[in-house]
C-alpha cells in the first residue's frame, strides 16, 4: 500500500513538472503579449514527434532534447515575427481563430510527413533501470531524470525572471509595455524572445514525455486543457503560480486516476472553481 502511494506521488510530481514546462510558456506568452495560443498543445506534440524522428534517425534520444530547444526557439521566433506580431493587438477571437487554424495546419503537416500511426520512443539504455526508493520499491531512473531536468529548468527560469535585466524587461512588459521604453528596450524584440522561449519549453516537454507514452496525433490536446487550468489557478503571467499550480494539478490528476478514476477530472475542475471563487486572479495573480 505504502509503495503504491509513493509511486503515485512521484508520478504526480513528475507529471506536474511536465505540465509546468508547458504552462509556464503559455502563461508567459499571455501575460507579456496578451495572446491566447490554442496551438500550444500542438507544439508539445511537435516536440514529441521530433524526439521520435531524431531517435529513429540517429539512435540517440539525447540529441532530441537540444534539437527540441533549439528548434523551438527558431520556430517560435518565426511564428511570432510572421503571424503573432500582426495579431497581438487584435481581438482575442481573432487570436483564437488564428491558433485554431495553426492546429489544423500542424496536424496536416504531421500526417503528411509521419503518418497517423502510433509510435514509441525507447527509454535511453543508460537509464532503463529502477532506483531503489523505499523497501523493495524501485522507481524509473528516466522518470527521475525528467523530474531533475524540469526542476533545473524551473530554477533557471526563476533566476532569469527575478535576477537578470532581461527578466526585469519581461516583468515590465507584463505590467506595461510602455515601461520598456524607460529601460531602453525594444518591445517587439522582447515579445519575440518570450514567444520563442514558450515554444521551446513546450517542445522540450514533448521530447521528454515521448519515452513515457506513445507518440500519436493530437497527443497535446489533453495537456493543453490541463495547462490552461494551471494558468488559471496559478494566475496569468506568474511563473511561481504556474509551478505550484502545476504540481497541485499533477498530483490531484494522478492520484485521482489511480484511486478515484471516476472523479479525477471533476476534482481538478472543482479545485479550479474553488480557487476562482476565493481568488479570481489566481493564487499568484496580480490584483
Amino acid at each position: 500500500m505504502l509503495t503504491g502511494v509513493v509511486a503515485q506521488l512521484l508520478n504526480g510530481v513528475q507529471y506536474g513538472l511536465l505540465l509546468f514546462l508547458i504552462s509556464s510558456g503559455l502563461t508567459l506568452i499571455f501575460g507579456v503579449m496578451g495572446v491566447i495560443n490554442l496551438a500550444h498543445g500542438s507544439l508539445f506534440m511537435i516536440g514529441a514527434y521530433l524526439a521520435f524522428a531524431v531517435a529513429s534517425a540517429t539512435g540517440y534520444f539525447w540529441l532530441a532534447l537540444p534539437a527540441a530547444v533549439l528548434g523551438g526557439l527558431a520556430f517560435g521566433a518565426a511564428l511570432e515575427r510572421t503571424l503573432f506580431r500582426r495579431f497581438r493587438t487584435r481581438p482575442h477571437l481573432d487570436q483564437v481563430l488564428l491558433t485554431f487554424a495553426l492546429i489544423l495546419l500542424f496536424e496536416e503537416a504531421r500526417s503528411a510527413l509521419l503518418g497517423n500511426a502510433f509510435h514509441s520512443v525507447p527509454i535511453p539504455a543508460a537509464l532503463d533501470f529502477s532506483v531503489p526508493v523505499i523497501g523493495g520499491f524501485g522507481y524509473s531512473a528516466y522518470r527521475l531524470v525528467v523530474l531533475a531536468i524540469c526542476l533545473a529548468t524551473a530554477a533557471a527560469m526563476a533566476w532569469l525572471i527575478e535576477r537578470t535585466r532581461i527578466g526585469s524587461a519581461i516583468r515590465a512588459a507584463a505590467e506595461n509595455t510602455e515601461m520598456l521604453d524607460l529601460l531602453g528596450l525594444d518591445a517587439s524584440r522582447i515579445h519575440t524572445m518570450v514567444f520563442a522561449a514558450g515554444t521551446a519549453l513546450a517542445m522540450l516537454a514533448g521530447a521528454l514525455a515521448a519515452p513515457l507514452q506513445s507518440v500519436y496525433p493530437g497527443m497535446g490536446d489533453g495537456f493543453l486543457i490541463l495547462s490552461f487550468i494551471v494558468v488559471v489557478i496559478g494566475g496569468l503571467g506568474s511563473i511561481a503560480g504556474a509551478f505550484w499550480a502545476a504540481l497541485l494539478v499533477g498530483l490531484i490528476d494522478t492520484l485521482g486516476k489511480a484511486y478515484l478514476p471516476q472523479a479525477a477530472g471533476i476534482a481538478v475542475c472543482a479545485m479550479m472553481a474553488a480557487v476562482l471563487l476565493w481568488r479570481p486572479t489566481g493564487l499568484f495573480g496580480r490584483g
